[in-house]
């Protein structure tokens, strides 16, 4: 079907000047000079055979067949310059920016991301480590997974791992020195993270040994690396339970008490308001929740 259809560039130029209400301001936009943008709208004019604005020396006002003009053009080079977009990102990669806790990230994003990835193989993920809060976080952000319940201004927070603490350590080691109860914790090395300091004293003394010396204490800097250590054999560490799953079902460590489990935060997205509707983001945040509750 033949359209009848005036040149695009006065089209451009009568949608930016009377968007501004300026043709000085159009041709800032369109990056052209006034005389271009004038003499645009004058074709455009005497294409339609109407006057599409008035003159008043500097400044120049829509008539009302402009201004009904303009709302069904603006509409239409808005749908083709999102129609462009979409086409040009079809089959591009989308990056998605992740920043999350980095025992989270080792012990549980990472061994499972390759199945995100076959599912959404457009998104390229970008992911970055960090325990800061997102407060102090210097570095922009699409998806940040942080523990919650927590208040984040401009943000969408979403829990979708929960979580808990045991005593974890290698089937090695508990064969050389049985647990057979949590005073036989007293022959073990026990292993600190630096910053969760307090951890080993709650759990002693939810299991009714407060105040417990072990045989050694050995403190780490960091949460993951008091796992490492505790599949090393080098002793006893607290392990979250959703962290240490896949290890123990692949019998690399073991949980020698039943119980007690210190409840811990649980996982959140948190995605700031103005990412909210994207689509990889949605997909990822969707991702997650699936692949906590296989």
């Amino acid at each position: 079907m033949l359209r009848r259809l005036p040149p695009l560039n006065a089209l451009k130029a009568f949608e930016a000047a009377g968007r501004h209400a300026s043709f000085t301001r159009a041709a800032e936009e369109l990056r052209v000079t006034h005389g271009a943008v004038s003499r645009h709208v004058q074709a455009l004019e005497a294409w339609l055979g109407q006057p599409l604005f008035e003159r008043h020396n500097r400044r120049v006002v829509l008539t009302e067949a402009g201004a009904s003009y303009l709302a069904e053009v603006g509409a239409a080079l808005d749908r083709i310059a999102l129609a462009t977009t979409r086409q040009l990102e079809r089959g591009r990669p989308r990056l998605l920016r992740v920043n999350a806790l980095a025992t989270f990230t080792l012990r549980w994003l990472i061994p499972r991301l390759s199945g995100f990835q076959r599912a959404h193989p457009t998104v390229e993920v970008r992911l970055t480590t960090s325990n800061v809060p997102l407060a102090n976080l210097a570095e922009p952000f699409d998806v940040a997974i942080r523990g919650g319940p927590d208040l984040r201004p401009n943000h969408i927070g979403r829990p979708f791992l929960t979580e808990r603490r045991i005593p974890v350590c290698s089937p090695d080691l508990l064969r050389r020195l049985p647990l057979t109860e949590a005073g036989a914790l007293r022959q073990h090395t026990l292993l600190h993270a630096a910053t969760l300091p307090q951890v080993w004293p709650q759990w002693l003394e939810a299991a009714g040994v407060p105040g417990l010396e072990p045989q050694a204490s050995v403190t780490l800097e960091h949460f993951y690396l008091t796992l490492q250590a505790a599949l090393d054999g080098l002793g006893v560490a607290m392990g979250p339970e959703r962290l240490i799953a896949d290890d123990v079902a692949a019998g690399r460590l073991t949980c020698p008490f039943a119980g007690p489990a210190l409840p811990a935060r649980s996982y959140f997205t948190y995605v700031p308001e103005a990412r909210a509707d994207d689509p990889a983001v949605r997909a990822f945040c969707a991702w997650l929740v699936a692949a906590a509750d296989p």
